[in-house]
């Protein structure tokens, strides 16, 4: 163990026995430094590598997703005589604004009034009912949102704040607004920086997943400027079909039924489809900023590809474990769960995820993948990290982070320009107070780590 990590893991009061590493440069047989390497350890979100890896090689840094929008009936003089069904396939990243482009698509195609309801077809996905409250009691923070196989907007509002110092207020908007939010604004703004600007103050919601209330109270330093937090406080469905019917009277049509789940019609007549990004920017928004609903929504549809609909997070993992013993990767203790990391169950060793991260770079796929990694004090969840560290701008590292866990995976680029595989995990109460023994792992290797510590 280097002397620079055993004191940071001494200062943090972190036992060397509950870290694990793994060091080897990308073009070498044997590792720098292997300690406790061989552990099934929480990688908490470093798991979405192993998910992030096995889409690109099996699906394509190409692929796209669709989501299909079909009539029910006939359409004569504008008028649907019957449902509007839309039906999705897994699509990670269908946002408001490509909501709005399908639904434009489908004026122009001669539909303005829907007799009959909004279908929405959500059988690609076969997944068992989520208590989004029951990982860590934080119900409507998005990184608890449940994949759907129509996923809309990531299941999310994003409240925008914005001070007006003349007057004393704070504008708070919403967007989208479904007609189901309601949103009482007792903030006043004041004087000062916008450090810590989160606790200042206070978010109080309430909601049965069909209605839902927040009530902001406190006090908005002026010092933060327009800023903005996402919420997830209805029900995907139900969400989807607020929206749906807000844009629908926006572009000057009418829906004269309801909104239910259903399946498509073997009579229905496909419309309009819509294709999502290319999935080398899904892995992109993945990995970057760590988005759990969008990795939960590919690991899905990595199950869906390998056995057929509807996908199962079983499925899923029998396809990635299925990939990588094609590969010759056998990861005997390898536990997928969601393919995210935000579980208490996942686990894989510092040593196969780095015999991973080794493949990865000779793959075609490697300039995808790499790219979609934070680059350390520059972007995603590593732009705070490091900026003062040696390391700066010369590692692209996945980060994660759970009650307990720490762990960072990726490539550390050393002083003489050598490329290093690089995993680290903590395991421990105090895990989080692990920041500098991760930065000490990274300084480490950037700086030439000798061979002195291999097991």
């Amino acid at each position: 163990m280097p002397p620079p990590i055993q004191q940071a893991l001494a200062t943090a009061g972190i036992p060397e026995e509950s870290i694990a590493l793994f060091v080897q440069p990308v073009n070498s047989p044997a590792p720098l430094l292997a300690w406790n390497a061989e552990a099934p350890m929480n990688p908490a979100s470093t798991m979405k590598l192993v998910t992030t890896l096995a889409a690109l090689e099996l699906l394509g840094p190409a692929y796209t997703w669709k989501t299909e929008v079909y009539a029910g009936g006939p359409v004569a003089d504008d008028v649907l005589h019957g449902a509007l069904v839309i039906k999705g396939y897994g699509d990670p990243k269908f946002t408001l604004e490509r909501l709005w482009l399908l639904l434009r698509e489908v004026r122009a195609r001669g539909v303005r009034i829907i007799q009959g309801d909004l279908v929405l077809d959500r059988t690609y996905f076969a997944v068992p009912p989520l208590d989004p409250g029951a990982f860590d009691g934080e119900p409507y923070r998005p990184y608890n949102a449940g994949p759907d196989a129509l996923l809309f907007n990531f299941n999310a509002v994003r409240v925008s704040f914005v001070p007006e110092p003349a007057s004393g207020r704070v504008r708070v908007y919403a967007e989208p607004r479904p007609a189901g939010l309601e949103i009482e604004n007792r903030l006043r703004s004041g004087p000062g920086p916008c450090h810590d600007w989160e606790p200042r103050f206070h978010a109080t919601v309430a909601s049965d997943w069909q209605r839902a209330r927040i009530v902001f109270d406190g006090r908005y330093p002026e010092g933060c400027g327009e800023k903005s937090e996402s919420f997830s406080v209805l029900a995907n469905s139900q969400l989807f079909g607020d929206v749906f019917r807000q844009l629908w009277a926006e572009l000057g049509g009418r829906l004269e039924g309801g909104v239910r789940e259903g399946q498509v019609p073997d009579e229905a007549q496909l419309i309009v489809a819509s294709k999502s990004p290319p999935l080398a920017e899904i892995v992109r928004d993945i990995n970057k900023f760590s988005n759990n609903v969008m990795a939960r929504q590919l690991f899905l549809t990595l199950g869906a590809h390998g056995f057929g609909p509807p996908a199962t997070p079983e499925t899923a993992a029998r396809a990635i474990k299925a990939w990588l013993w094609q590969n010759r990767l056998d990861f005997p203790e390898l536990v997928l769960e969601n393919g995210a990391g935000l579980s208490r169950i996942e686990r894989v060793s510092a040593r196969h995820l780095g015999e991973l991260l080794t493949r990865a770079w000779n793959s075609p796929t490697m300039p995808e993948f790499v790219a979609s990694l934070p680059l350390a004090g520059v972007d995603g969840t590593l732009k705070k990290y490091m900026r003062a560290n040696s390391a700066h701008g010369q590692a692209h590292l996945k980060t994660g982070y759970l009650e307990g866990v720490r762990a960072i995976a990726g490539y550390v680029r050393d002083s003489t320009g050598q490329r290093h595989v690089v995993v680290c995990f903590i395991n421990h109460p105090n895990a989080g107070r692990a920041r500098p023994v991760m930065e000490a792992v990274v300084q480490w290797v950037h700086e030439g780590g000798h061979r002195c510590c291999a097991d």
